[in-house]
Formats: C-alpha cells, sequence, structure tokens
C-alpha cells in the first residue's frame, strides 16, 4: 500500500510565525496560537482585529517572514522522509504568509489556506479552503487507497491525527498531551522518523 505523511507546517517545520510576529512587535496578544485556542475561527479574527487596530498590513508580515529560517533540522528530516513516501503539508496558514519558508524547504506540496488583502495591503479576511481541511484531506487520502501517518503539535491538528491511520504529537505543549493521551508523542525529528517505521 502507498503511504502519505501528512505534517503540519508551523510547529513541526517552521516556527510559529504570529509568535515571531509578536515578539517582533511587542504586541502579546498575537502570541496565541492554536495551542491556546482550539476554535481557529475565532483566534484568527482576534489576530486580524488586533493588526486592524495596530494598522498592521501584509508587508509587515511578510517582512518578518522573510528573515525567518526552518526549524534546526527540519529539512533534513523532510528530504529523507521524501525520499520514504510521498508528504503533503497540510496547514492553517496562508499562501501569501508561507511560500517563503516552504521554498527552504525545497517546495514540499502545501495544502493551506488564503487572505483577502485589499490594495493597500489591508488584511480584510481570511478564506478557509473548508473547515477541518486537515482532516477531510486524510479522509480522501484513505479513500484513494493510501495509508496515512499524520503528525502536528495543536489543537487544530488533532482531527487530522485522528482520521490518520497513524497519528503523532510532535513537540507539543503540556495542555495538549494531557488532552490526548492517546497519541504518541515524538520530542525530535529522529524520534518522529522512528514513530513513522517507515
Amino acid at each position: 500500500m502507498s503511504v502519505i505523511a501528512c505534517l503540519d507546517l508551523e510547529g513541526v517545520l517552521i516556527p510559529e510565525i504570529w509568535i515571531e510576529f509578536a515578539m517582533r512587535t511587542g504586541i502579546k496578544e498575537l502570541q496565541a496560537t492554536t495551542r491556546d485556542i482550539s476554535d481557529y475561527s475565532e483566534l484568527m479574527r482576534m489576530r486580524l482585529d488586533v493588526c486592524s487596530k495596530n494598522d498592521l498590513r501584509i508587508s509587515d508580515i511578510q517582512k518578518v517572514i522573510s528573515e525567518m529560517s526552518p526549524l534546526d533540522g527540519a529539512k533534513e528530516f523532510l528530504d529523507d522522509l521524501r525520499q520514504k513516501c510521498q508528504v503533503i503539508i497540510l496547514s492553517d496558514t496562508f499562501y501569501q504568509f508561507a511560500q517563503p519558508l516552504i521554498k527552504q524547504l525545497d517546495n514540499p506540496t502545501l495544502f493551506c489556506h488564503n487572505l483577502d488583502i485589499d490594495e493597500n495591503g489591508r488584511i480584510n479576511d481570511f478564506l478557509l479552503r473548508m473547515d477541518d481541511q486537515k482532516r477531510h484531506a486524510v479522509k480522501s487520502f484513505k479513500a484513494l487507497g493510501f495509508q496515512t501517518l499524520a503528525a502536528g503539535d495543536s489543537y487544530n491538528d488533532i482531527s487530522m491525527l485522528k482520521e490518520s491511520d497513524r497519528g503523532f504529537l510532535f513537540c507539543p505543549p503540556q495542555n495538549v498531551i494531557a488532552e490526548y493521551p492517546e497519541f504518541g508523542v515524538s520530542t525530535n525529528y529522529k524520534e518522529l522518523e522512528s514513530a513513522f517505521a517507515l
């Protein structure tokens, strides 16, 4: 049976973009992620409201992203994994954010969302591809006859991990570990590679 590994992006292969942006701007509200707030739409509405109030535009966020790099060892892990199976990145980030970092990872296939940006660079809205897209993607891969492996670190990854044939948490916060003890936990890429057992 063919295998597809489905990986989250932020927290698994790259740093959390909004945390980095919060550090650069000094705006504490922007430090919240899906590790803290399980409802992704609620989280994004809060983020865009904060950006609007502080007149922060897409160019401000993209400048920070342009200075970021993948997590240590991420590219090597991904390169090795892609030799063993097909890899799809399933993320709740946005194409307008992710591309510079995806390029540094040698352009793996990425399924994520889009932003509605006006001519002045203000982010008006976020456009989800579909609700719970990670789970739906894994379910579709299984329907196509693929065995699915999955790894993520946050609340918004849980439905993907549950749907997958084998799902694992990667460097998750303690609150997620405590709430979902059914998933194995890997704290580095070597452990995750062993968990995948390819």
